[in-house]
């Protein structure tokens, strides 16, 4: 039987199954010869391991009403089978973007419909409250209605299970195959009102007085930091001012355009945390104040991005690696000093982030776990490991980490509570988080990691991404910077190929998963990895050299950044 065309999927869309606005929507990209037909048509939107994330429109292969519909009966029908006799709960919350209001109630009518209770934020919340309000109030899941720091026409959908970490094996693919069976017409909208209960300002109050009692560790000089803030039109508008005033910061400045909740993000270009030009606001605004710290979080609150005063006393972003270096080496010398680790702790991290991390964890007798990318597995290890082992702290390269077990997803309050009391204590003690980092470094020998992205769009980029991945694999390089490979870690095949004994050791700790990770004699690192949530191929390289003195810093910096340079001219990336 032949392939069913991008036309013939789309007349099916002018059915009675669909709303008139739909229909007409699609009839217009039909009667155009619309380019956006084919996008919208040619594919079903991937609900992947934790959701799915897509540009908002009409068509299989966007995010509309009727694919979240189908996502949300998929998982209800997975509940009742799962928590079959039991009232079930689930916890809904939703960011700024265009439609996600819209989208969280649609998605809470198609729950309450099936019989379960939602609860219902009225307003916009951030993903790690969420994951909070899972735990907190006994949910059996959650939802929230968010495309973290894509571009504006983007929304997404993730999924937590009952611990309030994103759904992961086996309850991930079951739920996948529950989606892909429903049939648009077997979707139940009718919701039922008197099953939802509205959640406001009050459960605020109990999430941040988490983050602080589980972020704070001495208080030190917290009323003479200079902070700026920015909430780049997100959501932790609602969280973090009031967290860092709790928390007992006096000098907080906001960048108050940057306030205003906006899925538009108009003082941007992207609203992401990890580029400085996000945090281009803030940074004026702190030459103003003098601020010692700039602080800015993504649209749904997960992500932050860190700004401190570097050498020469200017504002300058850390990467995710630099910031989650000094929170966790931080937070494991508090516990020393007080006599807390006893050798049953652990760290998260994840394959593409620093190996710094295992430098850390042996210095203070603790444990460094790895998980594949995203939080979803540092919340399986907290799972997995509960009542054997105590975690401490995870974090990963992008710009996220968590404090504690009280949230099982990246958090930008209890992040920032911290970041800030180390920064309080730096400055205190006459120094600053940039010279903490430079002393860690003396320690650990000096880590550096550049992040190469590219980008690939539509139908033809996924197949060159596909092409691109083959060729890696096939193909290892011989050599990274002047130094030979000497491992080849292939998470897809689950096998480590050491060069020099030439044999595949079988790797399967951690599940399959498209990433290759190249290894070479002097302790450079390449992961590459199509990006999940956006049409990239992601290049993860980390470099590392001994750094003997404060005032070897800048030498050791230029000389890592130009092996960066040799990386990457070495895989052929433009």
């Amino acid at each position: 039987m032949s392939e069913i065309s991008t036309i013939d999927k789309a007349k099916l869309w002018l059915s009675d199954t669909f709303d008139q606005e739909t229909k007409d929507a699609v009839q217009t990209l039909i009667d155009s010869n619309s380019p956006d037909l084919e996008d919208s048509f040619y594919r079903e939107l991937e609900f992947g391991t934790g959701g799915m994330r897509g540009i908002m429109g009409v068509g299989t292969n966007r995010l509309n009403k009727y694919t979240l519909g189908q996502a949300t009966q998929g998982l209800a029908n997975y509940m009742l089978q799962q928590f079959q006799g039991e009232e079930i709960k689930v916890a809904i919350a939703y960011d700024v973007r265009h439609n996600s209001k819209e989208f969280g109630k649609l998605v809470a009518d198609v729950l309450t419909a099936n019989g379960i209770k939602v609860l219902l934020f009225k307003n916009h919340r951030p993903t790690p409250e969420l994951s909070f309000t899972v735990r907190d109030k006994k949910c059996n899941g959650g939802i929230v209605l968010t495309a973290s720091h894509n571009p504006p026409e983007y929304n997404g959908y993730k999924v937590y299970w009952n611990d309030g970490a994103q759904i992961v094996p086996p309850h991930d693919e079951a739920i996948i195959n529950e989606v892909y069976s429903v049939k648009f017409e077997e979707i139940k909208f009718n919701g039922n009102d008197d099953l939802i209960e509205w959640i406001g300002e009050e459960q605020d109050d109990v999430y941040i007085d988490a983050c602080i009692e589980n972020s704070t560790y001495q208080d030190v000089g917290k009323g003479n930091l200079n902070i700026v803030f920015t909430s780049i039109h997100g959501t932790t508008y609602t969280t973090v001012p009031k967290a860092l005033e709790k928390a007992g910061f006096k000098k907080v400045d906001l960048v108050k355009e940057q306030m205003i909740p906006s899925g538009n993000f108009p003082t941007v270009d992207s609203p992401n945390p990890e580029e400085p030009a996000a945090l281009e606001m803030a940074m004026d605004l702190a030459k103003i104040t003098n601020a010692d710290i700039v602080i800015g979080t993504d649209p749904d609150g997960d992500r932050l991005g860190i700004a401190v005063r570097n050498l020469e006393g200017e504002i300058q972003l850390l990467n995710g690696n630099q910031c989650n270096t000094i929170l966790t080496y931080y937070i494991l010398d508090q516990l020393k000093k007080e006599n807390e680790i006893t050798g049953k702790e652990f760290i998260g991290s994840t394959i593409v982030t620093s190996d710094i991390f295992f430098d850390i964890a042996e210095k203070f007798g603790v444990d460094c776990k790895v998980g594949l990318t995203g939080f979803k597995w540092i919340g399986k290890m907290i799972r997995d490991f509960e009542g054997q082992e105590k975690f401490i702290c995870g974090g990963e390269e992008s710009f996220g980490f968590m404090t504690g077990d009280f949230v099982r997803d990246k958090d930008s309050c209890g992040s920032i509570v911290l970041a800030c009391e180390i920064a309080a204590w730096c400055k205190a003690n006459g120094t600053t988080m940039y010279e903490y980092l430079i002393e860690i470094y003396q320690e650990t020998g000096m880590y550096y990691e550049g992040l190469i992205n590219v980008t690939k769009k539509g139908r033809d980029g996924a197949e060159e991404i596909q092409n691109m991945m083959r060729n890696f694999r096939e193909n290892p390089p011989k050599s990274l910077a002047g130094s030979a490979v000497e491992e080849v870690k292939d998470f897809k095949e689950q096998t480590n190929f050491v060069i020099s004994e030439n044999k595949k050791h079988v790797m399967n700790e951690i599940p399959k998963s498209n990433v290759l990770i190249y290894y070479t004699q002097d302790g450079t690192k390449v992961c590459v990895r199509p990006s999940g949530t956006e049409p990239k191929i992601k290049f993860y390289v980390s470099v590392k050299q001994d750094l003997n003195s404060k005032e070897d810093f800048k030498s050791t910096l230029k000389s890592l950044e130009q092996k960066i340079e040799e990386v990457r001219k070495d895989l052929q990336l433009n």
